[in-house]
């Protein structure tokens, strides 16, 4: 009790703290550093502004997910790291009850650490947190190419929700380091961080796994040509090249280094010796960290470079989808009676934007027919109704050449009845004859019409939509009565399913995004009146896609999207440095005495430090090396999935992809030089 009143346990543990602040130190900065990105991802979706943006959908959902991830990756750290304290302190603790400090009197200086470490980095990080909150929410804004009215006040709910998580892993470490220090004998404390390691056994099986493991998930990547199937195939790949990561690191190395070893003139070399020699006996453990950082640094780029894409992508995205200021989208039904004048609805659009005060620059109208079919090779038949595996499906597009022509402000293409031009690719073993048949169950309805492929043209990216799973097939026929046929034909195999035609007009405006947005808004409220369309037709609906809210819609999500990539790839760069740093400095303090062991034995220091060098470099570069052919191999694969987002342009993934890399590699040489310097202070 005395000890207890005069402070002891806590004077002892901040003296423990003190002393091995080589280790206290980046463990409080990574538990403050993730604190405070916890908070300002929890800070934004309690921010009241959020709720009153447009797409504040997709920006809630990319904070929620970044929270859950962060949430994960902080708890596997902050317990990796106090695995590594622990190990590390195994002696200090075991001296104390060597002295006469019962185990209760340790668990009594834990809890105090515990506190300090609570303090020290939770408080530090949430206020570190408020700080970088307002820079968060500026590059959010900025990011999101909208004005936000987002709060820069304290989120109480925001500070409660992070404190008591990474309280509740504080605590959680806590409990496993009492357990530890309760199972273990005095002796074993002393001598826990002094554990020697047997030569590994060569486990050639795990090896031709691991080979079998990564060249299935590099085949997966490199052949997957279809947007949809990389989709689907993605997450497939990325667990067999884990898998194959972590079995090459840790068999793979191993046989590798034996095999080295069995070559006697390469061996038996001074700097081949020992670096062979030390790393062999020391790989087995040095494996899962190797791997560790190599599937960090992986993630870390895949994640920035593939956002950076899809938001440097959006220009290009919403010009391809939206080529006018508005897409005024018209379904009809010629069954039900229902025509369209498009002098009418082009009238109808002038007078309307006349009383809203916005400016006309110009304005086209266009017909076409979608529908879905499948994609019959044994036929080569396109079966509108058929039923086939999702990869087989195809949204067929059919326009007019004059309507092709205004749509694309290309010259329209000379077809006669009964031919076609395609946009883009024909589906695999299709001709030049193309057949469309209705079917309807296992049955057959109506005769089926042919097509002559004439002539080849450019992909019409208007009509190749965003997020559509199927391939799009786009066919260029003579006329509309060509059009009216084969709306026909797929009415009768679809019957209620059946797809309307439709008249999409291109309204260009001169006026600010503002001002184009309240003019969509306007028009929404007058259709809402029944009578509003009278005399223009009877249209079964309109569609309105106004380009500004698409801009504002596409920027919220891939906004969204880089700026949680921003933050998990720091927050994965943070574990990566972290796992750096502590291999390094227990490495260190394990070599040690070896080098000097060495150095009495007749090694002169050049060729000791020749010798720490190749096993640094090797050891630090060999994980970055690996994950660079990871990104490799991975690039085609999110070039795919980028396409499901409207990313076409290669260049602009490989510019990213590229970009990302060098970056990347240049805070790893930066990490490097710091942590092999600390290595190196210790060694000597």
């Amino acid at each position: 009790m005395r000890s207890v009143r005069n402070g002891l346990y806590p004077k002892l543990a901040a003296q423990g703290m003190r002393q091995n602040r080589r280790f206290f130190l980046p463990y409080l900065l990574a538990l403050a550093g993730l604190t405070a990105a916890f908070y300002v991802m929890s800070a934004l979706c309690a921010d009241p502004g959020v709720v009153t943006m447009r797409g504040f959908a997709y920006v809630m959902v990319m904070m929620q997910i970044g929270m859950f991830v962060a949430g994960i990756l902080s708890a596997v750290l902050l317990l990796y790291i106090n695995s590594f304290l622990m190990k590390q302190r195994k002696k200090e603790l075991g001296l104390y009850n060597i002295l006469g400090m019962g185990k209760g009197n340790i668990a009594l200086i834990q809890c105090w650490e515990s506190l300090y470490t609570a303090l020290l980095g939770i408080g530090g990080g949430l206020l570190l947190g408020v700080l970088f909150h307002r820079l968060a929410t500026i590059a959010l804004v900025s990011l999101l190419k909208f004005s936000i009215p987002f709060s820069s006040s304290l989120s109480l709910s925001a500070m409660g929700s992070t404190a008591v998580f990474f309280g509740f892993l504080l605590l959680l470490a806590l409990a496993l380091n009492l357990l530890r220090v309760r199972v273990s004998s005095p002796i074993d404390l002393l001598h826990g961080g002094n554990v020697g390691e047997k030569e590994p056994r060569t486990r050639w099986l795990m090896a031709v796994v691991g080979a079998a493991c990564l060249g299935a998930g590099y085949f997966i990547a490199v052949t997957t040509k279809d947007p949809a199937l990389a989709m689907a195939f993605y997450f497939l790949a990325v667990i067999l090249v884990i898998i194959g990561t972590y079995c090459l690191f840790t068999a793979g190395s191993i046989a590798l280094l034996k095999l080295l070893r069995k070559n006697k003139g390469f061996y038996y070399q001074t700097g081949h010796f020992i670096g062979i020699s030390g790393m062999l006996y020391r790989m087995k453990r040095n494996a899962v960290g190797l791997a560790n950082i190599c599937i960090l640094s992986t993630m870390v780029m895949v994640m920035i470079s593939g956002t950076l894409a899809l938001y440097l992508g959006q220009g290009e995205i919403i010009a391809a989808q939206y080529p006018a200021s508005l897409n005024m989208t018209v379904h009809y039904d010629p069954a039900y009676g229902q025509t369209l004048n498009r002098e009418e609805a082009e009238e109808l659009i002038r007078q309307f934007a006349a009383e809203q005060n916005v400016p006309i620059t110009s304005l086209r109208a266009v017909e076409f027919l979608h529908f879905n079919a499948l994609a019959n090779p044994d036929t080569r038949r396109l079966e509108v109704g058929g039923q086939g595996e999702n990869n087989d499906r195809r949204a067929v597009y059919l326009i007019t050449a004059q309507d092709y022509a205004a749509l694309t402000g290309s010259p329209a293409p000379a077809l006669r009845p009964g031919e076609a031009a395609v946009c883009g690719q024909l589906p695999p073993g299709f001709g030049s004859q193309l057949t469309i048949q209705g079917i309807s169950g296992n049955s057959e309805i109506g005769a089926p019409k042919s097509l002559t492929v004439t002539d080849s043209l450019p992909v019409i990216t208007h009509f190749d939509t965003t997020f559509d799973m199927s391939e799009t097939l786009c066919l260029v026929l003579s006329d509309s009565v060509q059009v009216q046929e084969f709306w026909a034909l797929q009415s009768a195999a679809l019957d209620n399913y059946a797809a309307d035609l439709v008249t999409t007009l291109l309204v260009e405006l001169d006026c600010t995004n503002e001002e184009e947005m309240a003019l969509v808004d306007a028009w929404s409220d007058a259709s809402i009146n029944e009578n509003f369309f009278d005399g223009t037709g009877n249209w079964e609906y309109w569609r309105v896609d106004s380009r500004a809210e698409m801009s504002v819609d596409g920027y919220a999500m891939a906004g969204g999207f880089l700026f949680l990539g921003i933050i998990l790839g720091v927050i994965f760069l943070m574990a990566t440095v972290l796992i750096i740093y502590y291999k390094q400095v227990s490495e260190g303090y394990e070599d040690q005495g070896r080098f000097e062991i060495m150095r009495k034995v007749g090694l002169s220091r050049r060729e000791v430090k020749s010798s720490i060098r190749s096993q640094v470099l090797l050891v630090f570069f060999l994980p970055i090396a690996v994950a660079a052919i990871h990104i490799l191999f991975d690039f085609n694969l999110v070039a795919r999935m980028l396409t499901l987002f409207g990313v076409r342009t290669i260049a602009t993934v490989a510019l990213c992809t590229v970009g990302t890399l060098l970056a990347f590699l240049a805070v790893y040489a930066v990490v490097y030089l710091l942590t092999a310097r600390t290595y190196y202070k210790i060694v000597k």
